[in-house]
């Protein structure tokens, strides 16, 4: 069935430098997520929803419910500036190897341009 020579162990299999990148990437990602989330949602919900509205102490920023403005505005404009930051200057392309070339690309079947 599953014969040990066939099948590499994973110990002895390097990860590919492209899937670690890959990896390492999604998380930070993930996390930006979750602190986000984490700020946003218990921000909102504490701030939202007094127990009593009083009309002359509701504050507001530039014409902003203060809870909205600062529980969902600013998380939303930093992300988007870490977004900006982390795809520009810190994501790299990784190197995926050359093109095969075009005599294998045509005995495979395929038609060149």
């Amino acid at each position: 069935m599953n014969a040990p020579e066939n099948n590499p162990e994973p110990e002895n299999t390097p990860w590919d430098p492209v899937f670690l990148d890959s990896r390492r990437e999604a998380f930070i990602i993930l996390m930006l997520w979750v602190a986000a989330l984490l700020w946003a949602v218990p921000y909102c919900y504490l701030n939202g929803f007094p127990d009593t509205f009083d009309e002359n102490e509701f504050s507001t920023v530039w014409g902003i419910p203060s809870w909205l403005f600062w529980g969902i505005a600013v998380p939303w404009l930093l992300a988007d500036v870490f977004t900006l930051w982390f795809c520009f200057f810190y994501m790299k392309d990784g190197d995926l190897g050359e093109d095969a070339p075009a005599e294998a690309e045509t005995a495979a079947g395929e038609v060149s341009p």
